[in-house]
């Protein structure tokens, strides 16, 4: 699992470090098909794996019984996808369909914290090593925070390659830690801006996925890796 999870993160960032490199050599659309063409495979085979071996190695603690503990897990999921999917909000160039540009963001969920991805892979990361509890899934959960926490310097040096003064405007105005930059009255929480289509369509998705979660592992099962 950490060599998949390795493999990924050398991908996935590999391929973001050569965006700007790529993209006046072969076009954004191209490269974007490129890039989702390697990362896709990657994360759905790391999700297949994961799946199929989630009770590997030692049961660390079992506290699927304990009043609560399922229903926590459950809203503990939900909140960690309102943090992992702002990033397709712009579905349209995410697909390639428009031209995909990187955009330097300063609301919705940015204002809460600079890497909202992070945070919801942390918390992700949580709640299912709490509701499994075993070996394999906790040092699963390890290596892709610390994956992520590598994303956000990784990610933040080529916004500065980018924008250069005007993302560091922006750090300086945010936090990657939730509601740090809030608390400290370097930015504030503007509820109007999560009131649009795109978070109801993550509303929807995470609903979607709690349906659909029980079908996938049961297809991953049928995948004899």
């Amino acid at each position: 699992m950490l060599g998949l999870i390795l493999t990924f993160a050398i991908a996935h960032s590999g391929l973001a470090e050569l965006r700007m490199w790529a993209e006046e050599r072969i076009g954004a659309r191209l490269y974007r098909v490129i890039f989702a063409l390697v990362s896709i495979p990657l994360a759905v085979v790391l999700l297949i794996y994961f799946f199929n071996h989630r009770y590997d190695g030692v049961q660390l603690w079992d506290v699927k019984g304990v009043t609560g503990v399922s229903e926590f897990v459950l809203i503990l999921s939900a909140i960690s996808f309102l943090f992992l999917y702002p990033a397709t909000f712009n579905l349209t160039e995410v697909a390639a369909i428009k031209k995909p540009e990187v955009h330097l963001f300063e609301t919705g969920i940015i204002r809460i914290c600079r890497h909202p991805q992070m945070i919801g892979q942390c918390l992700w990361g949580i709640a299912h090593a709490l509701w499994l509890g075993t070996s394999f899934t906790l040092v699963t959960a390890i290596a892709l925070v610390v994956y992520h926490l590598f994303a956000v310097w990784h990610g933040d040096q080529r916004l500065f390659k980018r924008y250069g003064d005007a993302f560091l405007a922006v750090k300086e105005r945010t936090s990657i830690w939730p509601f740090v930059a809030i608390a400290q009255g370097r930015q504030q929480l503007v509820l109007q801006e999560f009131v649009r289509p795109a978070y109801i369509g993550v509303a929807i998705t995470i609903v979607l996925f709690r349906w659909l979660h029980p079908i996938v592992i049961t297809a991953s099962a049928n995948v004899n890796w």
